[in-house]
């Protein structure tokens, strides 16, 4: 039986390595595609990856403080933290996606972390997504997942992180880390739960029962995510069939 060898993306900065690709001593399972800087990548971009079946995906910065464009890797981080909180939401391991700090000066390191990598994407094992039979949900949850990182509400409040540790909420008051990470943990999980609502009913119209099905929490609470959605513009109610109302998602502009 042919060894597991899983596919892994790897995305580097190209001020934090000198050497061209074709001289990176790394795996041949392993694709190096280098970017102009590590906040530059677009997050659906990484999610998509794993949508085609991609077994891990690894980002390279610059250390923090270092960075070529002074808080690009600033900016990477944070989007690193929100996709991992959409993976697990997912149902997607998140240690799937991994961020490292390397400087050119650093180059065996290089070597050493992808290897490391991919021997715990070999211990994580194939990707549930990978192969002739996907997870059907875990692919609605992904799709989920990447209009939830699309969306302008979670760009903006990852954007802001640091002004908001420096200079506290709107009303002046000091926000530290722990209390800014609880409420981008709410926020991420709204913002999915909204966009998987909005992947499903896209298909047909859905009543809440069935929504609260798909999405495993109580028609309650799904019914409170369609108002927020409907006043966004997201979803309408398409008709009633007896009693029961049922939903279709709206083109989002």
């Amino acid at each position: 039986m042919q060894a597991f060898e899983p596919k892994i993306i790897a995305f580097a900065c190209k001020w934090c390595t000198s050497k061209e690709v074709e001289e990176l001593q790394v795996p041949s399972n392993v694709k190096i595609v280098k970017v102009r800087c590590s906040g530059r990548i677009d997050p659906t971009i990484i999610l998509e990856l794993f949508t085609r079946g991609s077994d891990g995906t690894i980002v390279f910065g610059c250390p923090l403080g270092e960075c070529h464009y002074e808080t690009g890797n600033l900016h990477a981080e944070k989007k690193i933290k929100m996709l991992k909180k959409l993976m697990s939401l997912s149902g997607l391991n998140s240690e799937r996606l991994r961020l490292e700090w390397i400087s050119p000066l650093e180059e065996a390191k290089f070597t050493e972390i992808i290897r490391d990598f991919v021997g715990q994407m070999k211990t994580l094992g194939c990707s549930p997504l990978a192969g002739e039979k996907p997870d059907v949900n875990m692919l609605i949850n992904l799709e989920a997942a990447k209009s939830a990182a699309e969306d302008f509400r979670l760009r903006v409040l990852v954007g802001r992180e640091k002004w908001l540790l420096d200079n506290g909420n709107v009303y002046g008051e000091p926000v530290n880390e722990g209390e800014f990470d609880a409420l981008l943990d709410e926020i991420v999980k709204a913002e999915f739960i909204r966009h998987k609502i909005h992947y499903l009913t896209r298909e047909k119209p859905r009543s809440l029962k069935e929504l609260a099905a798909f999405v495993g929490i109580k028609p309650a609470l799904v019914l409170r995510h369609i108002m927020n959605m409907r006043r966004k513009g997201m979803i309408a109610l398409d008709r009633i069939e007896g009693t029961t109302p049922l939903y279709k998602a709206l083109e989002v502009q």
